[in-house]
């Protein structure tokens, strides 16, 4: 079962051209209480987007017309909606590129439904790492708006993605202290991510590009060679 109601029907848009994907894909997740819409290619998963607003998007990553990338952009220029990819084995540029233009998780096919409804529960789950009597916090040169998933750097409103605020908020809740690959992974995308350590590469770099008076020599998110990250509040 469900954690709650309000994840339960909640509006999820699957974006497919094989057929029989998007009818497995609608059965499961109907069965567990979501709401389901499908679409074949990019343009009309555009126009369902902007009349349903769905609060999870489930794309392929090669359709005709519009592959999963741009529509990634595309969505990804709209709103910070999870977007979650489904990719073939082996397509690791393609799905590095994916992240890079939006997407916040990505699910390999052939794969399980246990996996999958894991990974659309963890991207419905916002916040669910904050305290709940906390609205806002105070990290160095940082404020964070819970409630509002806002981060104000140096007097300025920085724009981030679901997953781009959901790992700074995990590493400003642990300044000045080692964070292991895994300890990121494992808080930010699940169990299910420990091989794929390409999500802190992209994702850190996005961060970097958005946080960093220096994206090249980051002074708040530091690499600890082979280890891990450190978030420097003060820089």
């Amino acid at each position: 079962m469900m954690a709650t109601s309000a994840v339960e029907k909640a509006r999820v848009l699957v974006v497919d051209d094989e057929p029989q994907i998007t009818r497995v894909l609608r059965t499961v997740l109907s069965s567990q209480g979501y709401q389901v819409r499908t679409a074949a290619e990019g343009e009309a998963a555009l126009t369902n987007f902007t009349e349903w607003r769905p609060e999870l998007v489930i794309t392929d990553l090669y359709m005709p017309h519009m592959d999963g990338v741009e529509l990634c952009r595309r969505i990804r220029a709209l709103s910070n909606v999870p977007i979650i990819v489904l990719s073939v084995k082996g397509e690791e540029r393609t799905k590095v590129e994916a992240l890079d233009s939006g997407a916040d998780d990505y699910v390999t096919k052939p794969f399980g439904i246990d996996e999958l409804l894991a990974r659309v529960r963890a991207a419905l789950r916002r916040g669910s790492t904050a305290e709940p009597e906390m609205a806002s916090f105070e990290a160095g040169d940082f404020r964070i708006d819970l409630d509002g998933r806002r981060v104000i750097a140096r007097g300025q409103e920085i724009r981030l993605t679901p997953k781009e605020f959901d790992l700074f908020v995990y590493m400003a809740r642990h300044p000045n202290r080692v964070i292991t690959h895994r300890t990121l992974l494992e808080a930010v995308w699940g169990e299910a991510s420990q091989e794929q350590p390409e999500y802190l590469r992209v994702f850190m770099g996005q961060l970097r590009k958005k946080l960093e008076p220096d994206p090249s020599n980051p002074r708040y998110l530091v690499t600890e060679p082979w280890v891990g990250y450190r978030f420097n509040p003060n820089g």
